[in-house]
């Protein structure tokens, strides 16, 4: 077991969701010293951390704040708590099991960048992490971690909850911006980007559950202490979450740089017995897939991942064993994203559309060889062509989907029925 919890050391205890038990394990201890710093300074010591967004694009955390302009201008921290992509389930874990954890990294963060106001932002499906965050919150002010001149410092700041609709593309953060302006939440182009012209038209940023939260122990102990784990490029822990054909699915926290071969078997205890492996999502269902040979190669770290033609993503690895048709699962995660899609741009709103009805006529039995093919190019042309990331979302697992298990879509077309069940309908 190389599970390393920085983050989760007291996920299993319920005081630890409370105030009282949060400050029993150190809650707060880092707010106190930190607020008594140079806002500059913890921006730094963020940089020399080498944290990077946990919510999928993993960019640099302390290089994203920096991107503020200088001038005093009015701003807000957006925490994005809004978790839809399938198998993803990490940041439920900490909003439900450690709320102040986050409310703390939030407040630090807000203090770094100056802003006096900042929202959780929650989907509305999370309707107990929703109550949980608004309990823990109102504690906070109680407790005067919140509000005005907290602890003494002169620093003002306001938190609130705002609960989505649920919509996928509001996990987006121009859609999750326009959203909480009270509008429809589509995405916006880039550029502005929301760190200049955000929320209100006002500088922004926006960080994930799990990014926010890494900041209080990345202050406790210093960037040094965080860098020693993971590697050069992607440094510190993640908090995997782990679906599919495994015994013990579950939120798993270990360095980056880990052995995905080894979060199955270790952690997650290894297939249901009887399986073989046959591949893993290892991002989420946007990442492409990995066959089991890849997947005994890889590492669970962006560059290791991108260089494989996948990616990290959001830390959702959903595990396959060869009980499971891939041509069926393709047609579930495309039914997804054309659900999903929010219609402003054509690739996408066509696009997906499209994707799903060829592998679903593929799955009825009424699909030609070319339709194979027919799913690779209309992919392709929807690859960096939408305003937001959802077009290539569904693109990239079709894709890596066709080119590894070829000749599973086509036994389904010559055949009518599934290579692996040898049913002639999908059994989902």
């Amino acid at each position: 077991m190389m599970e390393i919890k920085l983050l989760t050391q007291h996920y299993d205890k319920d005081e630890f969701i409370g105030i009282q038990g949060y400050q029993k394990y150190g809650g707060y201890e880092v707010l106190s010293k930190v607020l008594k710093l140079n806002p500059k300074a913890i921006i730094d010591e963020v940089k020399a951390s080498g944290l990077r967004g946990r919510g999928g694009a993993g960019f640099p955390t302390g290089m994203k704040w920096g991107f503020l302009p200088a001038n005093g201008e009015e701003r807000y921290l957006l925490c994005n708590a809004d978790e839809g992509e399938p198998g993803t389930f990490k940041d439920r874990e900490m909003l439900s099991r450690a709320p102040h954890q986050l409310i703390e990294g939030m407040i630090i963060s807000a203090f770094a960048i100056g802003s006096k106001k900042s929202y959780v932002y929650i989907r509305g499906e999370y309707r107990m992490c929703i109550r949980t965050v608004e309990k823990a919150i109102a504690e906070a002010y109680k407790a005067g971690f919140l509000g005005k001149n907290i602890l003494g410092s002169g620093f003002d700041h306001d938190l609130d909850v705002y609960s989505g609709a649920g919509a996928y593309i509001c996990g987006e953060e121009t859609g999750m911006i326009s959203s909480l302006e009270g509008k429809k939440g589509q995405p916006k182009l880039k550029p502005p980007f929301p760190a200049v012209q955000g929320y209100l038209a006002k500088p922004t940023i926006v960080n994930n559950v799990e990014t926010l939260a890494a900041v209080v122990p990345i202050m406790r102990d210093g960037a040094q202490a965080y860098r020693k784990f993971g590697t050069e490029k992607s440094p510190g822990t993640k908090l995997f979450s782990v679906s599919g054909n495994v015994k013990k699915p579950g939120v798993y926290e270990v360095a980056l740089g880990y052995p995905l071969i080894d979060l199955i078997n270790n952690e997650c205890g290894g297939l249901i017995s009887g399986r073989e492996l046959k591949a893993v999502i290892p991002g989420g269902s946007s990442a492409p897939v990995l066959t089991a040979e890849e997947v005994r190669r890889a590492t669970m770290d962006y560059e290791c991942l991108q260089g494989m033609g996948s990616m990290l993503g959001s830390g959702a690895v959903i595990v396959i064993d060869d009980s499971n048709c891939m041509v069926d699962l393709l047609k579930v995660i495309m039914h997804f994203y054309h659900h999903e899609s929010c219609g402003q741009c054509t690739p996408c709103r066509e696009g997906t559309g499209w994707l799903h009805k060829i592998v679903s006529s593929i799955v009825n039995g009424e699909g030609r060889l070319q339709d194979i093919d027919l799913v690779l190019r209309v992919s392709q042309q929807m690859m960096g062509r939408t305003i937001c990331a959802l077009s290539d979302a569904a693109a990239m697992p079709a894709i890596s989907f066709v080119n590894k298990f070829r000749d599973e879509f086509e036994f389904y077309v010559r055949e009518g029925r599934s290579k692996v069940r040898g049913s002639l309908h999908a059994q989902m």
